[in-house]
């Protein structure tokens, strides 16, 4: 553990480390963020005293993401959900945009400092130690995406490898050649790598990487992807859980049993996302504690998720997401009045080995909306077997084509596998 007395506090001290952090940081909130500030007055909320208790935070008004890229595009270019005065903060970075508009965020010394900590949590709950060299072939644009977990790993004390401005064969080369140990990316470029590994007549199972986690995706967290991703390293491979707007907040111990949410650093709810009610399986929302200078509070992350019961088996009190991050709300797809998330269809797809990539063509079909699966696939015949595992699977028949090898995209950073086609494309 990266740090054992907190993550192993029993639930009613962790509960008042965490009313304690919201306390001192809603007095400086209120003082002078004029986003937060605004929000909670038209709430009633006017002095930290009319914050007594929990109740009194569930009352809190809900933060979402349209709010935010309102804000910015109302008052260029950083919005005001500033709490210090600009000279304050010293990073900028931004969402990838792969779900709308980018919303910029600027960090302080201190949130940075907090970015670092949160992904130190996440390194060691994979195993990573300071003796470990850990590799990202990352772009380090203006996206925030491993920047932080560069941090993290400087926190950590291990040995931070930037694989920045590199093609994919390049990298594979560093990492022989700097025996890095560890491996952070997304699923799918870990997927990737194996892919130009093989055909350069390499074999990464054989290689120095023990351990890679990932982030960006749910697909790390799904056992088709994971085992894949085992198989083609030789390592075991861990999820995490993080966005731009909230932190990296939640990552896999040794036991790989769901998601641990750090509750150190966030306070983290789960809603129906309908009536807003608590519930088990719902909409994630997160507050950050450590992120005084821009936060967000009871954010609503569009993240389906199911609280898992039992306690785990690591010994550590944090709530836990059972099978990670199920889904996003915002990509569910409604086919012939069944419920579809892209998540589901991937791990029916990466059971098949014969399958390096797919991509999903969503379409009108009249009034409704349709899917076709495109596969890659050597021999087109194998598309029946992929069709008949997702009826069986998700309930519903779609339309499975076979296209040739490397005719479709491949990611560094977040896939965008869902591609909406419009009449006529």
């Amino acid at each position: 553990m990266f740090d054992r007395a907190l993550e192993t506090l029993p639930p009613d001290h962790l509960h008042l480390h965490q009313w304690h952090r919201v306390r001192a940081m809603a007095r400086e909130l209120l003082a002078s963020n004029p986003f937060v500030g605004a929000k909670w007055r038209a709430a009633g909320v006017r002095a930290v005293d009319d914050l007594s208790g929990w109740d009194d935070f569930r009352r809190l008004p809900f933060t979402r993401k349209v709010e935010l890229v309102e804000d910015q595009a109302a008052h260029p270019p950083f919005g005001t959900n500033l709490t210090y005065p600009l000279e304050r903060y010293v990073r900028v970075h931004q969402t990838s945009g792969t779900s709308g508009q980018p919303i910029r965020w600027l960090e302080t010394p201190e949130s940075w400092e907090w970015w670092a900590r949160c992904w130190a949590f996440v390194l060691r709950g994979a195993g990573v130690e300071p003796a470990d060299r850990v590799f990202f072939p990352f772009s380090f644009g203006l996206f925030i995406g491993f920047w932080a977990g560069f941090e993290g790993a400087r926190a950590l004390g291990a040995l931070a490898i930037p694989g920045g401005g590199q093609d994919s064969a390049t990298r594979l080369g560093w990492m022989q050649a700097l025996g890095a140990t560890a491996l952070v990316c997304t699923p799918s470029y870990a997927l990737h790598l194996i892919e130009v590994a093989r055909e350069r007549g390499q074999d990464p199972s054989k290689g120095s990487v023990r351990i890679t986690v990932h982030a960006g995706e749910p697909g790390a967290s799904i056992p088709a992807v994971r085992a894949r991703i085992e198989a083609g390293w030789g390592c075991r491979a861990y999820d995490h859980a993080g966005m731009t707007e909230v932190g990296a907040y939640a990552y896999e111990c040794a036991e790989q049993a769901g998601l641990h949410v750090n509750e150190s650093e966030f306070v983290a709810e789960v809603i129906d996302p309908t009536t807003g009610a608590p519930a088990r399986d719902g909409e994630l929302v997160l507050t950050n504690l450590g992120r005084v200078g821009s936060p967000v509070i009871r954010y609503r992350t569009g993240d389906r998720v199911r609280l898992a019961a039992p306690p785990c088996a690591c010994g550590r009190t944090f709530v836990r997401l059972e099978g990670g991050i199920l889904g996003r709300f915002d990509d569910m797809l409604i086919v012939r009045g069944v419920n579809v998330f892209p998540a589901a269809i991937e791990g029916v797809v990466r059971r098949f080995p014969t399958v390096d990539e797919f991509q999903i063509e969503v379409f009108r079909h009249g009034e409704l909306d349709e899917v076709r699966l495109l596969i890659e696939l050597e021999d087109a015949a194998g598309a029946r077997p992929v069709q008949e595992a997702l009826r069986e699977a998700l309930g519903i028949r779609l339309e499975v084509a076979a296209v040739p090898p490397k005719s479709l995209p491949r990611h560094e950073l977040k896939a965008r596998r869902v591609v909406r086609r419009t009449p006529g494309a």
